[in-house]
């Protein structure tokens, strides 16, 4: 059967947990009729694919487990005949029947074939076919406003969710210290893609506790962080500012025994100068010259106007003149952009302030993360602007975040049947 080779077992589930299968046709093989009651719980991780689930057939009621495939000679493939997890399953649902098929017991599993109009068949394989970067361009203006809001907003959560989890990694590096693991994060964002991972090694090398000690004085705030990010190594420049830092830091590294990280690691190459790992270290320094308790700070703020100020920062005077050690540039101050600052509190800040807040069950703290992004202005990107040719309006940062976790998850690797916009498509 052609259209066979064609199925997938997820469309199958997305038929059966929706109940579009023709309940009218569904058999046992005896011929008495199955009455679906429940379908289950949709299991994502080993086992049978859906749980708990009831029928009716004649007079008995059966509870348990129900498996889906698109041939039933798959159940002996995939070794569920000498799987005890599988002797629960009370219904076996397939595309097409070209075996009978039993349990570890040697019992026969009921097995039946799921029929359903070939309509949502049809629509599922447009989506998955399309070469549009939305799937569903077309139709995504006339969903209605209930349904995409809803999906934007769990979108939302979904991909604040994703950036928490290396938040919760470094809070474990911490102890649960929330400054010092805020601190690392933060500094990591310093180093926005291309220098994320050396930023965040010298923030590990170097604890907070030592800049805080040093945090009134920014050449000593400056010779701890070049130290330690492996900067202050070099002999072959005669710059004053670059001598007087190393000696500095010498003197700082033996009194708190550091260590600094490789200063290979840190790249240079077709990044524009004002984004050099330089330029970003001195005006990480001028943070912590001119804050204490950060987090604390930012957990405080009511407006996301108030985090904005904490990062109107610029590199040192030095730095006005340089992007490199010993190399005269034309005069710039080097001031920490308003794309830069808001890039940190979309991805970096607000992630961790809703972490904050559902580990502490303060759901005023997480509802601020969000509300936050709504007094953020959307951001512009390659991602944006295909929502923008779908005609979608972005009116914030709540929209853009949720319409690039859309794209990504959902679009690009085609999860039209998970997707609220795709699966409403299909179910028309």
């Amino acid at each position: 059967m052609p259209e066979t080779n064609n199925m997938k077992e997820e469309f199958l589930h997305f038929i059966w947990k929706n109940k579009l299968f023709d309940e009218t046709n569904l058999f046992d093989k005896e011929g008495n009729k199955i009455e679906v009651i429940d379908t289950g719980l949709h299991n994502f991780d080993a086992g049978p694919d859906f749980f708990n689930s009831k029928i009716k057939i004649g007079k008995t009621i059966w509870a348990g487990n129900v498996e889906i495939h698109t041939k039933s000679s798959n159940w002996k493939k995939h070794n569920h005949h000498k799987d005890k997890a599988y002797d629960n399953v009370i219904l076996h649902l397939v595309f097409e029947h070209d075996n009978e098929v039993y349990n570890t017991k040697g019992e026969q599993i009921q097995t039946s074939e799921l029929k359903f109009d070939r309509k949502y068949l049809t629509k599922y394989h447009q989506l998955i076919s399309s070469q549009k970067d939305i799937p569903c361009n077309n139709y995504i203006k006339k969903t209605d406003s209930f349904t995409l809001n809803s999906w934007l907003t769990n979108l939302l959560i979904e991909r604040i969710e994703q950036k928490t989890t290396y938040v919760k990694n470094i809070l474990k590096f911490t102890n649960n210290n929330w400054e010092e693991a805020f601190y690392i994060v933060l500094a990591k964002a310093f180093g926005f893609k291309v220098n994320a991972e050396p930023f965040e090694l010298t923030a590990k090398s170097l604890p907070s506790i030592i800049l805080a000690k040093n945090k009134n004085n920014l050449f000593q705030l400056e010779a701890l962080l070049f130290g330690q990010a492996g900067m202050l190594n070099s002999s072959e420049t005669d710059d004053n500012y670059f001598l007087s830092l190393k000696k500095e830091y010498e003197f700082l590294k033996n009194k708190y025994k550091l260590k600094p990280i490789e200063a290979h690691l840190w790249k240079f190459l077709r990044i524009r100068p004002v984004n050099f790992p330089t330029v970003r270290i001195s005006q990480f320094a001028a943070l912590i010259n001119k804050s204490s308790h950060l987090f604390s700070k930012i957990l405080e703020s009511k407006d996301v106007k108030i985090i904005e100020q904490m990062f109107d920062l610029k590199a040192s005077e030095y730095w006005n003149t340089h992007y490199n050690f010993g190399k005269i540039s034309k005069k710039k101050i080097k001031t920490f952009g308003k794309s830069a600052t808001e890039n940190i509190i979309i991805n970096t800040v607000i992630p961790i302030i809703f972490l904050y807040g559902k580990e502490k069950a303060n759901e005023e703290i997480r509802d601020k993360a969000i509300n936050f992004l709504e007094n953020i202005k959307a951001e512009k990107n390659n991602i944006t602007k295909k929502w923008t040719s779908a005609d979608i309006d972005i009116k914030n940062a709540y929209f853009s975040q949720s319409l690039i976790q859309l794209y990504n998850e959902y679009c690009l690797k085609k999860r039209c049947l998970n997707c609220r916009i795709g699966s409403k498509y299909i179910n028309v």
